[in-house]
C-alpha cells in the first residue's frame, strides 16, 4: 500500500532536457513525485532548555541545614502565584527555557516533516512514486495510452500499460494521476520512462516520452570470515549500516547449502531473563545504528553427512547465503539476499581414522578395547585390543594405517589421553 506522504518533486533528467523543445509542442506533461514517509524534526531551541535545579541551586542545597528553604524557592520558581503579575521581560522570558517535562529534553516537538528532496533510494526497498499527467493546453486530449517502465543496465520492467483501456480524455487544465511501486533489486542508475500516446485538439496522434533518472545505493554490506577446525566450519558475518537512518533488523537468517547444517552461536542469556513463548514473539529487533553501525553474527556449520551417519563425500565450496529483512525508524521495510558465500576448499583425505569409543574406566595390565572408525567413502568398524602398563594419565599415540597394495602410510590417529587406575 502506498504511503500517503509525499516528498519533493523529481527534477527532469538531462535526457528529458534534450526533449524540452519538442515537449513544448505537447499538450500533456508528466510530473513525478516520490512517496515516502515523513521524518521527526528535532527542535534546536529545545536543546537550550534546562532544569532550574541544575542552575539556581548548589549541589548541597537539598542536604544543607535548611532544606525547606531550597524547596520553597523551587516551588516559587516553577509555580509563581500569579503569572500575570510577573515582571515583563524577566520571568516570562526565563520561563521559555525551563524544562516542564523530562521528555522535553529529547527536543522532539511531536511534528512530522515531509521530505524536501527526492532523497536516497537503497537496494531492497520499495520505490513508490505518485505520477500525474497534466494537460496544460486549451484543448482536450483524447484516447490517452500511458506506459511507465523502469530501465536498468540489465533489464526493462513494465510497471503500467493502459493500451487495452486508454484514458478516454483529459480535459484542458485537468490531470490523470496514478501510483506506481517497484521493488528495487539492482544497484546503479535507474531510469523511470513515462510515455503517452494521445490525440490532440487537431486530431493529430502524438507521442510524448519523458525520462526521470535516479541512482540506487547499497544500504548495508555483509563481510564474512570462514574458519575451519577439523570437521567444523565457523562463519562470521559482520553487517554494516551505510544509510543515514537506523536499521532495525527483523530477520537475519543464514540458509545453508544442501550438504551443510548451520547453527547460530549466541551469547548465553542471563539466568534472570524470563523465557516464554510470548517473550519470543515480542523479541526486540536488533538495532544497527546509522552511519557505519555494525553487528556481528557467528554460525557453526557441520556436514549433513556427519549427523546422518552417511559416508563422507567431497564437499562443495558453497556454504549458503543470507536472507536479511529490516525496517527504518518509521517502519519502512527493506529486504536483501546475499550471493552465495564460499569457503576455501580443503584437501580431502583418502582415509580418516578416528577413535569413537574409549572405556570410561581402564585398569593397569588388563586388556581394554577401543573402537576406531575408518572412512573413505565406505566405513569399516573393528576393535583394537590394548593393555596399559603404567598408572595415571597416559597417552595413546602412534596408531596409523598402512595400505599394503599402495605401500604407503596414512596420517596417524590423533593422540588420546586416558587415565589408568589400579584395581
Amino acid at each position: 500500500m502506498a504511503s500517503p506522504y509525499a516528498g519533493g518533486v523529481q527534477s527532469p533528467s538531462p535526457a528529458a532536457a534534450a526533449h524540452q523543445q519538442q515537449q513544448q509542442n505537447h499538450s500533456l506533461a508528466f510530473r513525478v513525485m516520490r512517496l515516502s514517509r515523513p521524518s521527526l524534526q528535532p527542535d534546536p531551541a529545545a536543546l537550550l532548555r534546562f532544569d532550574p535545579r541544575d542552575v539556581f541551586l548548589p549541589e548541597d542545597a537539598l542536604t544543607g541545614p535548611d532544606p525547606s528553604a531550597a524547596a520553597d524557592f523551587l516551588h516559587g520558581l516553577l509555580h509563581p502565584p500569579d503569572p500575570t503579575a510577573t515582571v515583563p521581560g524577566e520571568f516570562t522570558f526565563r520561563d521559555r527555557f525551563l524544562l516542564r517535562d523530562p521528555a522535553d529534553a529529547l527536543a522532539l516537538p511531536g511534528l512530522l516533516v515531509l521530505p524536501q528532496s527526492f532523497g536516497a533510494i537503497y537496494l531492497g526497498e520499495t520505490f513508490c512514486s505518485y505520477i500525474s499527467i497534466n494537460n496544460s493546453s486549451s484543448f482536450e486530449a483524447r484516447d490517452v495510452v500511458i506506459k511507465a517502465e523502469i530501465q536498468t543496465e540489465r533489464q526493462r520492467i513494465l510497471l503500467l500499460d493502459t493500451s487495452k483501456s486508454p484514458v478516454e480524455s483529459i480535459r484542458s487544465g485537468g490531470r490523470y494521476d496514478f501510483i506506481l511501486e517497484h521493488d528495487v533489486k539492482e544497484l546503479g542508475a535507474h531510469t523511470l520512462v513515462c510515455t503517452a500516446l494521445y490525440n490532440d485538439g487537431d486530431g493529430e496522434r502524438k507521442y510524448l516520452p519523458q525520462f526521470f533518472k535516479f541512482s540506487v545505493s547499497n544500504p548495508l554490506s555483509v563481510r564474512t570470515k570462514v574458519r575451519t577446525i577439523k570437521d567444523i566450519t565457523y562463519l562470521e558475518a559482520c553487517i554494516e549500516n551505510h544509510t543515514k537512518s537506523n536499521l532495525y533488523m527483523d530477520q537475519v537468517d543464514f540458509e545453508p547449502a544442501q550438504q551443510w547444517n548451520a547453527t547460530r552461536l549466541e551469547a548465553d542469556e542471563h539466568p534472570s531473563a524470563v523465557k516464554s513463548e510470548i517473550g519470543d514473539l515480542c523479541k526486540q529487533p536488533i538495532l544497527i545504528r546509522a552511519g557505519g553501525g555494525i553487528y556481528n553474527y557467528l554460525y557453526q556449520l557441520r556436514s549433513s553427512s556427519d549427523e546422518a551417519g552417511q559416508p563422507k563425500f567431497e564437499l562443495s565450496s558453497i556454504l549458503g547465503k543470507f536472507q536479511i529483512t529490516w525496517r527504518t525508524n518509521l517502519g519502512e521495510p527493506g529486504r536483501l539476499q546475499t550471493q552465495n558465500i564460499h569457503s576455501t576448499p580443503t584437501a580431502s583425505k583418502d582415509v580418516d581414522l578416528r577413535a569413537v569409543k574409549v572405556p570410561p574406566i581402564i585398569y593397569a595390565e588388563r586388556p581394554f578395547m577401543i573402537l576406531p572408525l575408518v572412512e573413505a567413502f565406505e566405513s569399516i568398524k573393528f576393535d583394537l585390543s590394548m593393555v596399559a602398563t603404567q598408572l595415571g594419565v597416559q597417552k595413546i599415540s602412534g596408531i596409523t594405517m598402512y595400505a599394503v597394495q599402495e605401500k604407503k602410510y596414512y596420517e596417524p590417529l590423533p593422540d588420546i589421553e586416558i587415565f589408568v587406575d589400579a584395581e
